[in-house]
């Protein structure tokens, strides 16, 4: 009888192993935010948001291209000066281990070789339900080259809107920089609404990639 409650006491350990859930704190998150400001004020020579929000008292489904370090920190500036919601990322489970304090910030874990992945994207959906929340998602699932032009997607944001339908209002994001002759860049936020035509991821990355080569072909008409 010992035996084979250990073995069980193993095997539940093993199914139900939770992933990290955001755990907003309210002191590391306004010093966080603070801190937003202050760094993009130090190392951007300005930033450019192009895009129009109404509000509709829905959840936001932040869908971003990841191509920096930086990218958690644009966007929670871009949710403070334009949605106003509740913020909250995924990341990888091995990075929020290394920059713990990230989840007292709203980052809550994904690993995408582990069977915890549908609790991850299950969390996610679970946020989305609240109207008051902001959800930041990389479909691209890695950081890759800001020179990309084809962002190719993985199939966990089709999960999260199969699950949560026409209740969140979906964003398309993307950011941009430039030099041009300064020696700090320029950071352009360019964000657009998206009406959903399907969830399947096909269609997901196609659209999204009309909206991002929209972007990358305004960017290039910018000047100082």
């Amino acid at each position: 009888m010992p035996v084979y409650f250990l073995c069980c006491l193993i095997h539940n350990l093993h199914v139900y192993t939770l992933i990290t859930k955001a755990n907003h704190n309210p002191i590391i998150f306004n010093f966080f935010k603070w801190y937003t400001n202050w760094k993009i004020k130090k190392y951007f020579h300005q930033v450019k948001i192009i895009g129009e929000f109404q509000e509709k008292n829905k959840s936001i489904l932040l869908v971003s291209n990841h191509n920096s370090w930086w990218d958690g920190f644009w966007t929670l500036y871009l949710n403070m000066k334009i949605f106003k919601h509740q913020f909250f990322f995924m990341m990888l489970e091995k990075q929020l281990k290394k920059f713990w304090y990230f989840n007292y910030c709203g980052g809550f874990s994904v690993n995408k070789n582990s069977s915890t992945l549908i609790e991850s994207l299950q969390y996610s959906a679970e946020l989305l339900s609240n109207s008051q929340n902001l959800v930041l998602l990389f479909p691209q699932g890695k950081i890759e080259s800001m020179h990309q032009q084809e962002i190719k997607f993985e199939k966990g944001l089709e999960w999260i809107l199969k699950k949560t339908g026409s209740s969140v209002q979906i964003i398309f994001l993307a950011n941009l920089i430039d030099y041009f002759s300064m020696p700090k860049p320029t950071l352009s936020i360019y964000f657009q609404e998206y009406s959903v035509v399907d969830f399947q991821t096909a269609t997901l990355e196609r659209d999204y990639n009309i909206f991002f080569n929209k972007c990358l072909q305004n960017q290039k008409q910018l000047t100082e």
